[in-house]
């Protein structure tokens, strides 16, 4: 008898990415007799090297895990197995085909779907599978996938639904790794321990399942003392609300802060359910242990209305700073541009709101309008235009242009390359200030890229840092001097250090530098002299630093690699012994 070949195959966003529904389904199914075998690619890969990669295999059926970053690439894939080896059958699963099954089987190649969860609906067609593995009229077996709960097929020319499956119970599923995964320390790993969300944001799929289902909390441990001992960099929780229940937040919360690793774990929290024995528990977190990404998406009441989000942006606010001055975990906070309602102006506001919060990272996201959310019902109502190729953004709406649009994509754009990457910090300080509002300075800056054309053509990292000398001479026609300084201070700290770019200028001569390095060499004894860099200013770097004020006044500072790191003013030293 021959055995069944199945390929689950995953295309993620990015090559350090995994995809832990592939992984689902074949560690549910390890007790059934037929070969399983786990592909991932990234969107960056040839699509010609996939087809070859999948059919050489000469599989009995491929299952594509489907989302809108590769559901084109999943189309174009399932149509060349069609040509190619017709024989072989082509299922879909994932967010991106469970919502409308019966029109995306009908108009694409392919011969099932499974909705929603799939690791029991994927059981029980491996299962069926296996039994008519020797049955050569397809049809016939096709048609007897009516008694599967969660399956869209084909028999012959009519698309076929077997009708809704119950939620399962998550303890049922399968821990998605083992001892022989490759190359676990170099990818991020998605784990979850819970399923459903308790709100019904109409923008969100989470909306769909309200009934929120934890995870056994000992099973839980137990999975994540498994990546702390494979030395996993990163572990990604994909529960959709981690904190909405403080018991079992806090209990894992507790669990890691007293594990022992040099593993990172991300959660999406709702930062304004934080209780104060959270915030107590987390200021014990080592440094580096916990990331939260906090969705703002706006900080206007009527807008959270619009879009069914219950919270409270004033407690959202005072919570993200509780967590800043934790200093211990890095906060990424999310707007969305094109809600339902919300005009440009509204949008600069909440950009305000959320940069005087102070996060380590702001992304600025577009609505997307996406094929089983409450928000599809309502685009007429709001006047949505929306891309109808993936990933499906907002175009315009009613109380937002397309061309409002656009000047935030230009927001976006500079805000994750200055404020995200957090080596221009003091630059940006010398900015902020000038301008009215933080997102007038980001939107002016944003304007000047595009003037320019550096939206449209790579820059070197050198010129990152020599655009702010033409934004400030050229947009706000101002003198450089000081800013030539800050702009030293901010590029040395995270580049090399035996070279300038020509734009930035060294104010210390090589004999004035052979004195000031001994001085240095004879007060710090444990340096290292061919690692020792000096470098010295016209302005007073501290002043400005700690208090945004500029004074002209020489000092010194000691940097003490290559690589990024601290530096530390050596001023008051060198000058005692000049």
């Amino acid at each position: 008898m021959k055995d069944l070949k199945v390929l689950l195959v995953g295309i993620n966003a990015k090559f350090i990415h995994s995809n832990i529904a592939i992984r689902y389904l074949e560690k549910y199914t390890k007790d059934l007799n037929y070969q399983c075998i786990i592909k991932e690619f990234s969107i960056n890969d040839r699509e010609e090297r996939i087809l070859e990669d999948l059919l050489k295999e000469k599989p009995d059926m491929i299952g594509f895990s489907c989302y809108i970053w590769n559901i084109d690439m999943v189309k174009h894939l399932a149509k060349l197995v069609w040509l190619i080896s017709p024989q072989t059958e082509v299922f879909f699963g994932g967010p991106e085909v469970s919502f409308d099954g019966l029109r995306f089987l009908r108009d694409n190649n392919g011969d099932i779907i499974i909705e929603g969860e799939g690791e029991e609906t994927y059981k029980e067609l491996i299962e069926y599978k296996i039994a008519n593995i020797n049955n050569k009229n397809r049809d016939n077996i096709l048609d007897g996938l009516k008694k599967i709960k969660g399956l869209y097929y084909k028999v012959g020319n009519e698309v076929l639904y077997s009708g809704k499956r119950s939620l399962m119970d998550i303890n049922k599923v399968k821990f998605p790794y083992t001892e022989d995964d490759e190359a676990m320390d170099n990818k991020i790993l998605y784990y979850e321990a819970s399923r459903g969300c308790p709100f019904g944001c109409k923008y969100c799929l989470s909306a769909t399942d309200l009934n929120v289902r934890f995870r056994d909390i000992e099973t839980v441990k137990k999975e994540l003392d498994f990546f702390s001992s494979k030395g996993v960099k990163l572990v990604k929780f994909v529960d959709r609300t981690f904190n909405c229940n403080v018991k079992f937040a806090m209990e894992i919360w507790r669990f890691l802060i007293e594990l022992n690793t040099n593993t990172m774990f991300h959660f999406e929290i709702s930062a304004d359910l934080l209780t104060p024995g959270e915030v107590e528990l987390l200021s014990r977190a080592p440094e580096g242990r916990f990331q939260f990404e906090v969705g703002v998406q706006t900080t206007n009441v009527e807008i959270l209305e619009n879009i069914n989000r219950k919270v409270n942006t004033e407690n959202i606010s005072e919570k993200v700073k509780q967590v800043k001055n934790l200093k211990n975990i890095k906060q990424h906070l999310d707007l969305i541009a094109g809600l339902p309602g919300e005009d440009y102006n509204s949008c600069r506001n909440s950009f305000n709101d959320i940069y005087q919060m102070e996060p380590e990272e702001i992304q600025l996201g577009f609505l997307k309008i996406i094929d089983g959310t409450p928000m599809k019902a309502e685009v007429e109502k709001w006047g949505m235009k929306y891309s109808p190729v993936p990933p499906y953004e907002i175009l315009k709406t009613n109380t937002m242009d397309y061309w409002e649009l656009i000047k935030l994509k230009r927001v976006e754009h500079v805000v994750d390359k200055y404020y995200n990457s957090k080596k221009f910090e003091n630059i940006l300080k010398y900015f902020v200030g000038s301008f009215t509002t933080p997102f007038d300075f980001y939107s002016s800056l944003g304007e000047f890229f595009e003037e320019k054309g550096y939206l449209s053509r790579n820059i070197s990292n050198a010129d990152y840092y020599k655009i702010f000398i033409e934004f400030n001479e050229e947009k706000l026609g101002k003198d450089s001097k000081v800013l030539k300084e800050i702009i030293k201070f901010d590029y040395l700290l995270y580049n090399k250090k035996r070279w300038l770019p020509g734009f930035l200028d060294r104010l210390l001569t090589n004999e004035e530098l052979k004195i000031v390095k001994n001085i240095v060499l004879k007060e710090y004894l444990n340096l290292d002299k061919n690692k020792l860099h000096i470098e010295k200013y016209s302005i007073n770097l501290e002043k400005f630093i700690q208090e945004t004020l500029i004074v002209k006044k020489n000092c010194y500072y000691l940097y003490e690699s290559e690589g990024i790191n601290e530096t530390k003013e050596i001023t008051e030293c060198v000058q005692n012994n000049l």
